[in-house]
């Protein structure tokens, strides 16, 4: 990918703040584009907005992606501040903590599925007919390897990767003739604070699952991000990339 292959392009990035989120604004920055954090934890978003600043134009975007108001706001500033949003990368999640499924309590299980999927289509629903007024646009959702295989011990979240995934397919097909593409990317688990929320039995589980046998960097995810939200993808849409190490079978 060249490096100013997205030069003048606007990019939103959930979970902007830290790990793949992060990793991919330094590399979009890097390539030319503006950024716009939307994130839910303030102090951090500050802290890399700030970290970032030297890289090209940021903005940062308090908010909670399960308030439909709330993205509502975000695009709106967003907009009247970067005058357009080319890019959409949905990378805001959680795993919601580890257990069997008839154990989990129902509220996490909402939460998951709150945060991992209605976020995602709430981003979509506010910042799609930006892109089509604009006739271009780039939507990058973080699913998981878990979304197709389903992780034991982690029901909810997998459930919510898979209908990312799901919501990925749908979406690419309805705006296909838009040039507006949608893809997911399905990453095995990188070593992120992601994992602070995960048992160490859970970790370990994920780790002897990829054959590679190590985790996946954020820079190698950012990489494939910035690659589907550039130009240069031009014939993929609704279709779902692995980054697993080799773990993915289909």
């Amino acid at each position: 990918m060249s490096q100013n292959s997205l030069q003048n392009r606007v990019a939103v990035i959930t979970g902007g703040a830290r790990g793949i989120g992060l990793a991919a604004a330094k590399r979009m920055l890097a390539s030319g584009a503006s950024v716009a954090l939307w994130d839910l934890d303030a102090d951090r978003l500050a802290q890399s907005r700030q970290q970032l600043e030297a890289l090209g134009k940021v903005t940062a975007h308090a908010l909670d992606l399960t308030d439909l108001a709330a993205v509502e706001n975000a695009a709106q500033e967003t907009l009247q501040q970067h005058g357009k949003v080319d890019i959409l990368v949905n990378n805001a999640g959680i795993t919601g903590g580890n257990g069997v499924t008839w154990e989990l309590d129902p509220a996490v299980w909402q939460q998951v599925v709150q945060t991992n999927l209605m976020a995602p289509y709430y981003t979509c629903r506010v910042l799609v007919p930006a892109m089509i007024k604009n006739g271009y646009g780039r939507i990058v959702n973080i699913a998981s390897i878990a979304g197709k295989e389903g992780n034991p011990n982690a029901s909810h979240y997998s459930a919510s990767k898979a209908g990312l995934i799901g919501l990925t397919k749908s979406l690419g097909k309805e705006l296909a003739e838009r040039n507006i593409l949608v893809n997911a990317i399905t990453p095995a688990a990188a070593k992120t604070e992601i994992f602070d929320s995960m048992s160490q039995e859970h970790i370990d589980y994920m780790l002897s699952r990829i054959p590679m046998k190590r985790f996946l960097a954020v820079d190698e995810a950012a990489s494939m991000i910035c690659w589907l939200a550039s130009e240069e993808c031009a014939f993929s849409t609704g279709a779902v990339f692995d980054l697993s190490g080799g773990r993915a079978t289909y």
